[in-house]
């Protein structure tokens, strides 16, 4: 073979690989914090194991495989059609490269604990209901969708007001994002799992529920009790200081 064609070949097959792994990697970026993350992983994991089978010359199920990859592309365009059209509306968006680089920084949101933390303090004292969203790598986009929109700087006295029983924000979950209160009386998944206390409301199986999609935080702070709690990964703990509270958000104690 000629050496040239050979290198040639090779380098092609390099930036194939190369722009089929930067797609993808953009699309998840664009869909993280929604079902379609897990819809496209699932359908990935098909993708591979049709590959295995038919790498054995396993006609039949190979056949049932590749129908089913067929006719999961087919729904996952007409479901997130919306999506998609916005997706490619921002590729021809001159912004789009300054979007990629925005999402490739790792968020840091130790700057706000202390105002969450003196936040929780507070309202625990007074029995104030809270649920407090924190996002970091997924964007929550959805459920900043259900709420109302504020846009505003991470405060004690602004999570307080929104909270306040008489507030007509105080219903549903605050979302913090990127340093700044993004939304408030959000809507999130609820949690219907069977290992939950029998006697936790609302505000925490839904803490619980989208901690289990996405890798948010979720800080709670019951209206009974004043107690505090936090939820991370699905996982719930109760009746927390807020000490602790500032030692979790933090990263210094696992679950």
């Amino acid at each position: 073979m000629n050496p040239i064609h050979y290198i040639s070949q090779y380098l092609t097959n390099i930036i194939d690989i190369f722009l089929v792994i930067t797609i993808i990697i953009l699309l998840f970026r664009w869909l993280r914090g929604t079902t379609a993350t897990r819809i496209i992983t699932g359908l990935i994991l098909v993708y591979a194991i049709w590959k295995v089978v038919s790498l054995f010359h396993l006609t039949v199920l190979s056949e049932i495989l590749g129908q089913i990859i067929q006719v999961g592309v087919i729904l996952l365009v007409i479901i997130f059609q919306p999506e998609i059209r916005k997706f490619l509306y921002m590729l021809g968006n001159r912004k789009f490269f300054k979007w990629v680089a925005r999402n490739s920084k790792e968020e840091d949101f130790d700057d706000d604990i202390d105002s969450i933390v003196r936040a929780c303090k507070r309202m625990s004292a007074s029995q104030t209901g809270a649920l407090i969203i924190i996002a970091r790598k997924n964007s929550l986009n959805e459920i900043i969708g259900t709420g109302e929109q504020i846009d505003a700087l991470v405060s004690r006295e602004l999570l307080e007001n929104i909270f306040f029983k008489n507030s007509p924000l105080h219903d549903g979950a605050v979302v913090i994002k990127k340093h700044r209160i993004v939304a408030a009386r959000c809507i999130l998944p609820v949690s219907k799992s069977d290992t939950l206390p029998t006697d936790v409301g609302l505000r925490h199986r839904s803490a619980v529920g989208i901690t289990s999609e996405t890798d948010a935080i979720a800080v709670i702070v019951s209206e009974q009790t004043g107690q505090i709690s936090v939820s991370m990964q699905g996982q719930l703990q109760q009746h927390i200081s807020p000490t602790v509270l500032k030692q979790k958000l933090l990263g210094k104690i696992e679950m």
